[in-house]
């Protein structure tokens, strides 16, 4: 085994074992009904009393957002358009009483993230009208009525960040009657949720309530009283979402990204006011930071995992150098369960560990075994990807089959999910545990992993071998079904095993039906070659960074396996 405390190595364990634990469950009754019996105390006379305090008269300081907006929402912001995912509504006819839009276009409204891109392309006083007016007609309708979605726990932690942080827009006018409405509202919200934050799931949703909760402390006259209680919730909350390789529970990237840039944002609310952050809250975004580094391909860009697309390099350089981390990629997140090889110019990286459990993430994928690989700045083999982040003219069973296991690059047995997704979004039984052994020499890089998400229905055991040479020219690998369990099946059981292409990735058979030429964006060329089963080039898909759905191809290898199990054979090699 790798000594840990070499430079350079973050301690590669040859073997491991991951459980999923009660992954199939989501909240029992008990635990819905007290979310229900607690959403309607919000209407008590009780609960509006526990939200009276002091009005407060101004903000102690006013922090920086420490990341740029997205240029194309901000223009339209000018143009009076609110956009999101695709979804592009006039300002003026945005119905905060009745919504008529999709949820995520409602929670970045509820949110006020569109203040940053506003604050991107506009001059403060191109932006202040159409913040303000935003603004007014949100507390007509939300600030005296304690209401979901408006006052869900998650969205007023992020809405304090945004008001605080963009304060200059919001809270500018002369009108005084507005302003303090305003403020009050806010300090009435950072009451309503440090009652209720943690009861959010945890992850991002917790984690954005109580960071709204510290920095409204921080902020507002009067707080600092309860500094370090409402800093305790918040560590002990990272604690529950954040894993000690620094991955976040609901193995989605996007996720990772979302929980760096909040705790990003609560660090400037410190600076503001001159004050050391909890040394705690510096070691989790310390952590996160690399593993995040470690889903990243040769372009910079995340990889494409548990319902989330890729997002660009740039995107990513300018969200990394505001965090001020500066740190190499995690080549093995053992709990988030990502493994990265990386040789030569080749990034390889593979979904190493069981889904997320069903009450921590909905829109969770069944990928496990699945790998993206990449040729320095072009994609080769990817997912589908983007089932969260896909735009809102997206049918919506299409959406829902981007989180199948056919839509990332793995083996699927009896055209069936590795783990079952539910209607409602979560998932449910599959994939239990996964058995990973990993072995580093000059001569490359070799992972061996096994889950058994199809042991119980067809009586196999999935083991995958990948081994990428030491130059990166070459990855090879081998796809196993093995016999698990008493009951033997007598009937032969249909596979198939996919390898969708990367964007503009050109796919030509060879003559013996075995083997194709793949040819890169950027003029590489790489040889593909199988054995154990028949090869075929079919159309794919692939979200891309703007959530576009992009036409693709996929390579598949199909075939029967009898109850002795089955082996398939595979390897890409460049050619040039």
């Amino acid at each position: 085994m790798s000594d840990p405390s070499e430079p350079g190595n973050d301690g590669i364990d040859e073997g491991k074992r991951l459980i999923r634990l009660g992954g199939d469950k989501g909240l029992s009754l008990s635990e819905r009904l007290a979310e229900r019996l607690h959403r309607l105390t919000w209407r008590t006379p009780i609960h509006g009393l526990k939200l009276k305090g002091r009005h407060p008269l101004k903000l102690i300081a006013v922090p920086d957002d420490p990341f740029l907006g997205d240029v194309k929402r901000g223009h339209a912001l000018l143009e009076g358009n609110l956009s999101f995912r695709g979804e592009i509504r006039p300002i003026d006819a945005i119905n905060l009483s009745k919504p008529d839009y999709s949820r995520a276009l409602g929670d970045h409204v509820q949110s006020f993230a569109w203040l940053r891109d506003l604050s991107t392309v506009a001059t403060r006083a191109q932006a202040t009208p159409i913040a303000e007016g935003l603004m007014r007609r949100w507390l007509d309708v939300h600030a005296d009525t304690v209401s979901e979605p408006a006052w869900r726990a998650d969205l007023w932690g992020r809405r304090i960040l945004f008001w605080t942080a963009h304060a200059p827009l919001v809270l500018s006018s002369t009108d005084l009657v507005y302003r303090s409405r305003l403020l009050n509202t806010l300090a009435r919200g950072a009451r309503h949720i440090d009652r209720g934050a943690e009861k959010m799931a945890p992850g991002a949703p917790r984690i954005a309530a109580l960071c709204g909760v510290v920095a409204a402390g921080l902020l507002i006259a009067g707080g600092d009283a309860r500094r370090s209680s409402t800093e305790a919730a918040l560590i002990k909350a990272l604690s529950a979402s954040v894993f000690d390789d620094g991955g976040s529970v609901a193995r989605s990237p996007h996720a990772q990204l979302d929980i760096i840039m909040l705790l990003t944002m609560l660090r400037e609310v410190y600076d503001s006011r001159r004050l050391e952050p909890p040394a705690a809250l510096l070691e989790v975004l310390n952590r996160m930071v690399p593993a995040l580094l470690g889903v990243c391909h040769g372009d910079k860009g995340l990889s494409s995992w548990q319902g989330g697309g890729p997002v660009s390099g740039e995107t990513l350089r300018q969200i990394i150098d505001a965090t001020g981390v500066r740190a190499r990629p995690l080549r093995q997140a053992r709990d988030w369960g990502y493994q990265r090889l990386a040789a030569g110019p080749a990034v390889l990286i593979m979904d190493a560990a069981p889904p997320p459990v069903a009450r921590l993430v909905e829109g969770g994928c069944a990928s496990t075994l699945a790998f993206e690989f990449s040729d320095g700045p072009h994609r080769l083999v990817v997912n589908c990807g983007g089932a969260r982040a896909a735009v809102a003219q997206l049918p919506a069973a299409l959406a829902d089959g981007l989180r199948t296991t056919a839509a990332h690059s793995t083996l699927i047995v009896g055209d069936s999910n590795s783990t079952a997704i539910h209607p409602d979004g979560t998932l449910g039984r599959g994939v239990a545990e996964v058995e990973l052994a990993r072995q580093e020499s000059d001569a490359g890089s070799r992972i061996e992993a096994s889950h058994d998400g199809y042991a119980r229905r067809f009586g196999f055991i999935h083991r995958r071998q990948l081994v990428l040479t030491g130059n990166g020219r070459e990855l090879r690998g081998e796809d196993l079904l093995l016999p698990e369990g008493k009951r033997r099946k007598t009937v032969t059981t249909a596979f198939a095993i996919r390898f969708h292409l990367g964007q503009g990735v050109q796919a030509s058979p060879t003559a013996d039906g075995m083997a194709a030429l793949l040819r890169m964006p950027g003029g590489a060329l790489w040889q593909y070659r199988c054995r154990g089963g028949t090869l075929t080039i079919e159309d794919s898909l692939w979200i891309d960074a703007e959530g576009r759905p992009q036409s693709t191809y996929q390579l598949v290898i199909t075939g029967e396996s009898p109850a002795g199990g089955s082996s398939v054979n595979w390897a890409f090699k460049r050619a040039n």
